[in-house]
């Protein structure tokens, strides 16, 4: 009798465990089904950076770990989940600080490196206007500095000596015209001037005619004087060379002023235009910054590089500005006025841009906004933000990592 009902105990036992069992998986999911969703993966120190596959994280590096997403947040949810309430000793551990969104006119800077060569109109090719040979050169280096009216070299010429004794033969003419008792002819001072004007093209200066003049004497070696001032950037021939007429003999310029060569690529020609600003440093003056002005904008591109070339006129009365000098150059071209953020404000958190706006003393919410320009420390702000709102410019990952917290422990509003 004992042994029967010992068996029914048994067998009563072993009914009621699967249903134990049975109770427990409807109480209990399986812990495959909860994971069934899409496998993502996040930061332990930035849980805001979430990423489809494996990677490094964006704001620290650290390794990116696997999370499942149990299901999608509500509207609710979301609003709790970017919205974050600190004590004061908290504000005042993560060093929270906040700035006013205010308008402000930006300035976007461009940069470039560029190259300084001669100003164009500053430069010359002295040449003899007749041709013979050079007796002398007075300029006899590169480098060497020439002012107006120094003397360049000194020429022997059979056409210059004719040419000088025939305006003495229409002078001396003229002169016993006006000295006897005839009258003067209009004939005779045409071809004076005639005479005067040939001199003067062939490079005789006034002095040298007046000189002609006086002393009735034939130069038999004419001086070429420098019609400019500045340095001698080439040296193109050399005593006794039989020049022609037209034949250059050095090239001046004057290195006062000097041409600041840009390359600007085509995204930055937005806003860039005559007139505005260059700042130019070179190596050879660590510390020192040239100051120029854009003069010309090349209206085409350049299809292999996808650059403009711009110019810029730098003053260089010191002359430490050498061509062929390379520079580092910036233009800061003037944005519209528009609503600015600090850039230490902006949070970069994967897919989104990430402001924390003050909604009152110690609670702060997250926001997404569109950014512009970037200049300096400031953002222009296209949308998301509006003027006199407040953000946080200082302590915003804490900000951000306390946000997190939170949400993990279900304490949001209430710290």
């Amino acid at each position: 009798m004992n042994r029967v009902i010992h068996i029914l105990l048994i067998l009563s036992a072993l009914t009621l465990v699967p249903l134990g069992c049975s109770s427990d998986h409807e109480n209990h999911p399986d812990s495959t089904a909860q994971e069934s969703g899409p496998v993502k993966y996040t930061c332990p120190m930035h849980p805001s950076v979430i990423r489809d596959k494996p990677g490094a994280c964006p704001v620290c590096g650290m390794s990116l770990v696997k999370m499942s997403i149990q299901k999608e947040m509500t509207k609710q949810e979301q609003e709790e989940f970017e919205r974050v309430a600190l004590s004061p000793t908290k504000q005042v551990l993560a060093n929270v600080a906040t700035t006013d969104i205010r308008r402000m006119r930006l300035a976007r800077e461009i940069e470039s490196v560029g190259k300084i060569d001669y100003a164009e109109p500053l430069f010359v090719h002295i040449s003899t206007r007749f041709p013979g040979r050079l007796e002398k050169l007075h300029l006899n280096y590169t480098g060497q500095r020439v002012n107006i009216g120094d003397p360049v070299a000194d020429v022997y010429s059979p056409e210059a000596i004719s040419a000088q004794r025939e305006y003495l033969l229409t002078f001396e003419t003229l002169r016993q015209t006006q000295s006897g008792d005839g009258e003067d002819s209009p004939a005779s001072f045409s071809r004076l001037e005639d005479a005067r004007q040939k001199l003067l093209l062939w490079g005789f200066t006034r002095e040298q005619i007046e000189a002609l003049e006086k002393t009735r004497s034939v130069q038999t070696v004419v001086t070429i004087y420098s019609p400019v001032r500045g340095t001698v950037l080439k040296k193109n021939v050399d005593p006794q060379h039989y020049a022609a007429a037209g034949e250059d003999l050095y090239d001046i310029a004057d290195l006062s002023t000097v041409w600041l060569y840009l390359d600007v690529y085509d995204q930055d020609l937005q806003g860039l235009k005559i007139g505005q600003s260059v700042e130019a440093k070179a190596t050879a003056f660590p510390g020192e910054v040239f100051v120029g002005t854009i003069a010309f904008i090349n209206p085409t591109l350049d299809p292999s590089t996808r650059t403009t070339r711009v110019r810029a006129v730098l003053p260089n009365t010191a002359g430490r500005l050498k061509p062929e000098m390379f520079v580092e150059a910036s233009i800061k071209v003037p944005l519209p006025e528009a609503l600015v953020v600090p850039s230490s404000a902006v949070l970069q958190t994967g897919k989104r841009t990430v402001v924390w706006v003050e909604k009152q003393s110690g609670v702060y919410e997250a926001r997404t906004v569109k950014l512009g320009h970037q200049s300096g420390e400031y953002y222009s702000v296209l949308e998301g933000l509006r003027e006199g709102e407040r953000v946080v410019s200082s302590g915003g990952y804490l900000v951000d990592s306390e946000s997190q917290l939170q949400a993990t422990t279900g304490s949001h509003q209430h710290q």
